[in-house]
């Protein structure tokens, strides 16, 4: 969600503020702003909009200083408006925040008998006002922001910068990521890696409730109990971090068209010559139940995946929606297996989840493209997707990446519990060798994908429809296409057509049959001939004899490659995605930053 920078440097800080927001940009923003300490003194720039609006303001009133700090709202409490806007001020404090303060409320009131009253709508605010009103009592800046630290509640990441101290910076953080840079006579705190990358490769990562205080001697980190604490300072690789379109108009189009390269480099890690690659403690053998928890896009990869686990291993699984899995306080037991997937490793519902989980199941595992991430850490084991930075808030290589990961696992499964031979093995990892080159077969579509996308984009409703692991791909579609064409598609179950949706069909409806010719082919074509007796226009997207024996009468055909059952997501997956880029293109809107979305929740 919002995106944090904070510079102690031996320069002027607004160019590198506003450039390393821009990079942060990908998480998803309503305004943005930055403050200064000069010569003792604080003095800040906000703008609502793009980073655009911040510049341009910059441009008329520039703000000197070699210490700053910065941000990118996303909005929670109050709506965008420069007012509303980070960082927020209050008398010799200013503050940038990530995360929601939940007893805000509680602290107005309290500071509301002190005679401090809030000029904004958020809950940030208060942070400022409480740490102020500590230092109006005779606490020095470090004393107040732990003893406000101390009297929040929530998630949060926060920065705090104070007039008349240009070689200080506060950092704290509890639910929400940050980071601590360390450079040559100068020091850097952002949300993560990215935002740092320009400045420095050397990064610490603050645990869950440390708090630190940054000079640019260096960093002071101290645990949620007050003790000092000695984290490690890692090397990043500055060329994973590099956020170019390489050519692409939108970071979407080259993260789809990354995908057979990126799968071939998780096909090398997971399934080398000499077999399954996972680790010996993953172990499936004695496990009689697992969970699959995860938001979004990944929640889907986790809907496919059960279809795997039970074919491959006949293990039970169910698969939950993070943010109510714990809600329902759901029985667990020591011989259930907990698997979380998120393309951050912030999510903040996923991440509570897997804590709730912890100390009460046989193993937890993430499935993350973030191996230092909050998840990663804190799972028992972590399995990178190796899908590389995703900038486009619509995932598309780290779903299919997800489901490679997955699948593997469920063939290891299958494996540790004796359900697969070699035979069958041998001939399930062949099948996913072949995925990067039918992936690069799929690429060739997008060009006649585009064509059917102008008229899509006239529809108002439109509907996906699959059968048995194609359902999720179609809610995957459905998803895609709405979040950023801002066109209202729901996906469906192909057998569940008639029990209610078939009541939507008319002529101006497309509906999108997601149908391999597999052995639920003829069933899916079933619920096919009922749209179009009822006049629907009928996208099909299947293989050459799916294509064949169903294709006439439909509105359009999408022709795929041929591909073994169990693993038809992951191809069908390119043509949901060009569907949903395509669509939005010719809608003319914002695709890889689409309204009201963000890249990585880290609020429940």
């Amino acid at each position: 969600m919002c995106g944090i920078i904070g510079v102690l440097g031996n320069h002027e800080v607004s160019p590198l503020l506003v450039e390393s927001l821009k990079r942060l940009e990908y998480r998803g923003y309503d305004s943005a702003g930055i403050a200064t300490v000069n010569n003792g003194h604080l003095d800040r720039r906000r703008a609502v909009g793009k980073l655009v609006n911040l510049s341009d303001l910059l441009v008329h009133e520039p703000l000197a200083g070699k210490s700053g700090i910065g941000h990118t709202r996303w909005a929670t409490h109050g709506a965008a408006t420069a007012g509303n806007a980070h960082p927020h001020r209050s008398g010799p404090v200013a503050v940038v925040h990530n995360g929601i303060i939940e007893n805000f409320r509680e602290l107005r009131a309290e500071l509301a008998e002190a005679g401090i009253s809030p000029e904004t709508e958020t809950d940030t605010e208060t942070v400022a006002l409480l740490t102020r009103m500590f230092m109006d009592r005779g606490m020095g800046p470090k004393e107040a922001a732990v003893e406000a630290l101390g009297r929040l509640e929530g998630a949060f990441a926060l920065l705090w910068l104070f007039d008349g101290e240009d070689d200080l910076m506060i950092a704290a953080r509890k639910g929400s990521p940050l980071a601590i840079g360390h450079g040559d006579g100068e020091m850097f705190v952002g949300s993560d890696a990215i935002a740092l990358a320009p400045m420095t490769d050397r990064i610490t990562y603050l645990e869950e409730g440390d708090y630190a205080f940054v000079t640019r001697a260096g960093a002071e980190i101290f645990d949620a109990s007050g003790r000092r604490a000695n984290r490690d300072e890692q090397r990043i690789d500055l060329g994973q971090a590099q956020v170019e379109k390489g050519g692409y108009k939108h970071f979407m189009a080259k993260e789809i068209a990354e995908q057979p390269v990126v799968l071939a480099d998780a096909l090398r890690h997971y399934l080398p010559k000499s077999g399954l690659n996972m680790p010996d403690e993953l172990d499936f053998s004695n496990i009689d139940r697992i969970i699959l928890i995860a938001c979004g896009t990944a929640h889907y990869a986790c809907a496919v995946a059960k279809y795997w686990f039970e074919e491959f291993a006949r293990i039970p699984c169910e698969i939950d929606v993070a943010s109510e899995f714990r809600y329902r306080e759901p029985p667990l037991s020591a011989r259930s297996l907990a698997i979380f997937v998120s393309q951050s490793g912030e999510t903040a519902d996923t991440l509570a989840a897997l804590r709730y989980c912890a100390e009460n199941v046989a193993k937890t595992v993430a499935v993350v493209n973030v191996p230092s991430s909050s998840i990663a850490r804190e799972a028992d084991i972590a399995l990178p997707i190796l899908a590389g930075i995703e900038v486009g808030v619509a995932s598309t290589k780290a779903f299919t990446a997800q489901l490679l990961v997955l699948a593997v696992m469920a063939l290891k499964a299958g494996r540790d519990r004796g359900q697969i031979d070699d035979e069958i093995l041998s001939a399930h990892t062949e099948a996913l060798r072949s995925l990067p080159g039918l992936l690069n077969q799929a690429m060739s579509l997008s060009e006649p994908i585009a064509k059917l996308a102008e008229s899509l984009a006239e529809a108002q409703d439109i509907l996906f429809l699959g059968r048995g692991p194609m359902y999720p791909l179609a809610l995957e579609g459905a998803l895609k296409l709405k979040e950023i064409s801002y066109i209202h598609a729901e996906g469906y179950a192909s057998g569940e057509l008639k029990h209610g949706p078939i009541a939507l069909i008319d002529r101006s409806v497309p509906v999108i049959v997601m149908a391999p010719h597999d052995r639920l082919f003829d069933k899916t074509v079933s619920n096919m001939q009922e749209v179009m007796a009822r006049h629907g226009m009928v996208l099909l997207a299947s293989d050459a004899k799916g294509l064949q024996i169903a294709g006439d009468g439909t509105w359009a055909q999408i022709q795929l490659p041929e591909i073994a059952e169990p693993f038809a997501p992951i191809l069908y997956a390119v043509p949901a995605q060009l569907l949903a880029y395509h669509t939005a293109v010719a809608k003319g809107t914002d695709v890889d930053q689409p309204r009201n979305l963000a890249k990585s929740v880290t609020v429940e």
